[in-house]
């Protein structure tokens, strides 16, 4: 290494760990706010469906409710390609806060919808209109909310830091879960049909704004101002005056940024990475939904089990993914992410045809077990994905690359699980075909796996080291001067 090469102590960012910690907290109980309004569609999918769906067929209304739950993903690359390249212009804060209103916003529209024995075909019209509100939402969510918590984490406790995204997604589905699963035990049928349902939709407005909140109190990750400031340096008066001209402090690093060129520039440079990213997500999202969305309504619908009964097995089941998901993000800071990544691709590819016996064997205990057997192989994606994903691009794209990747895929095959599910199962009169799609999702992320590069411990791509004391700094600088 040259002298002009050499890491130097000012290269380095040392970041506070209560700062962190503040952050990435903060980060994810917006993120748990967020999937609490995505969450309460899924568990209300039945209801919504003999709410705004012409009567008389049972099937055909639940499909009606499971094809509008997959129109908010026909929005969310949109929402992607909007929010992730605005994120790289202006900074993550400003969109995770956006996204937070947009989400909120969206969410208590439903809970005012009239019913279709009210207002008829407008009903399901509007329903539509503002899941694809979530949706746009939703598509900068991900990547938005990911890039910040993985450019403000030390480089060793990615992680376990980046595990707290995905903590705060459960905490957002369990809470929807145990407030759907407490109205239906307390309303009947009818009841739950005529006003219940509103109840936890109109519970968005008080939470959106906790999380508006807590959003806005949040700095902008230590990785984007860096960039910032040498991006500022290197342009000089020149950048100056640009930025006086367009009345903002953030450098425009990308004229063509939110433009179909960019996107075409995007992926003519990051390529392989995204393309590893689409189909990473792929496998996680399609288990993922699989799993803690269409899974009550399989056992409900499709096998006729008590549906209380079934909501209230997932958040038990989620309640122990709680536990294991911050010790599992931890360690794969020791041993890295692709083993982890692999074991869980492995686990979806052996496991789904075993774990459907043992839930369609009919007693409590035996659901469970299956049930929680699955949550185990999913952990392993959700400790890893919210490190390993933004570890794919540079610091200068990272927001914009992982948002429209991410959401392409969770577009194409996350949203669709439930209703390519139901389809299945209906059209074919096998109750295990849901099994089968896992194990195909498993396999094209097995080998995206193997194909990802480990970047356990290592500075993010586009970053300088960032540590979380002096001492590991000058450590770091004293290695690289060896």
């Amino acid at each position: 290494m040259g002298r002009d090469d050499e890491l130097r102590l000012e290269d380095i960012t040392v970041v506070d760990p209560k700062t962190v910690d503040t952050a990435v907290r903060a980060t994810m109980l917006g993120n748990a706010m967020e999937w609490y309004d995505f969450g309460i569609y899924a568990y209300m999918a039945v209801t919504i469906g003999h709410v705004f769906f012409p009567s008389g067929n049972d099937t055909a209304q639940v499909l009606s409710s499971f094809a509008t739950f997959a129109a908010a993903f026909v929005v969310r690359p949109l929402g992607g390609f909007f929010f992730g390249p605005l994120g790289d212009r202006i900074g993550r804060k400003k969109v995770l806060a956006t996204t937070m209103l947009m989400m909120a916003g969206g969410t208590l529209s439903i809970g005012l919808i009239p019913s279709y024995a009210t207002i008829g075909f407008v009903a399901p019209i509007l329903l539509v209109l503002f899941r694809m509100v979530q949706g746009f939402s939703a598509g900068g969510e991900y990547g938005g909310a990911s890039t910040f918590i993985a450019e403000y984490a030390p480089d060793k406790r990615r992680g376990f830091y980046g595990s707290y995204l995905e903590f705060g997604t459960l905490i957002g589905y369990i809470s929807a879960a145990s407030l759907v699963t407490l109205l239906k035990s307390l309303l009947d049928d009818s009841q739950m049909e005529g006003w219940g349902w509103r109840i936890p939709f109109l519970l968005a407005a008080p939470i959106g704004i906790v999380g508006l909140y807590l959003r806005l109190r949040l700095e902008e990750s230590p990785a984007f101002t860096k960039a910032l400031e040498e991006h500022a340096a290197a342009g000089g008066a020149k950048g100056q005056r640009a930025d006086a001209e367009r009345g903002t402090d953030v450098p425009d690093k990308n004229p063509d940024a939110g433009s179909f060129a960019e996107f075409r520039r995007m992926f003519a440079e990051q390529r392989k990475p995204m393309l590893l990213c689409v189909a990473l997500v792929a496998a996680y999202n399609i288990n993922d939904y699989m799993l803690l969305s269409y899974m009550p309504t399989y056992l409900s619908d499709t096998l006729d089990y008590d549906e209380t009964h079934g909501l209230l097995q997932i958040v038990v089941v989620m309640l122990v993914l709680l536990a294991v998901i911050h010790p599992l993000g931890a360690y794969t800071d020791r041993i890295g992410r692709r083993p982890v990544v692999i074991g869980g691709c492995v686990g979806f590819i052996l496991l789904p045809v075993p774990c459907f016996a043992l839930v369609q064997n009919g007693s409590l205990a035996t659901i469970f077990i299956g049930l929680l057997i699955l949550g185990l192989v999913l952990v392993c994606f959700l400790a890893t994905m919210s490190a390993a994903l933004p570890a794919l691009f540079p610091t200068e794209i990272r927001a914009g690359a992982l948002s429209v990747s991410f959401n392409i895929s969770v577009s194409a095959f996350g949203g669709t699980t439930p209703f390519v599910a139901e389809a299945l199962v209906s059209g074919t009169g096998n109750d295990y075909t849901p099994a089968f799609y896992m194990m195909f999702a498993a396999a094209v992320g097995l080998v995206a796996a193997w194909m990802m590069d480990e970047t356990a411990g290592q500075p993010l791509m586009g970053s300088h080291p960032s540590v979380a004391t002096d001492e590991e700094a000058r450590e770091l600088v004293s290695a690289a001067q060896e």
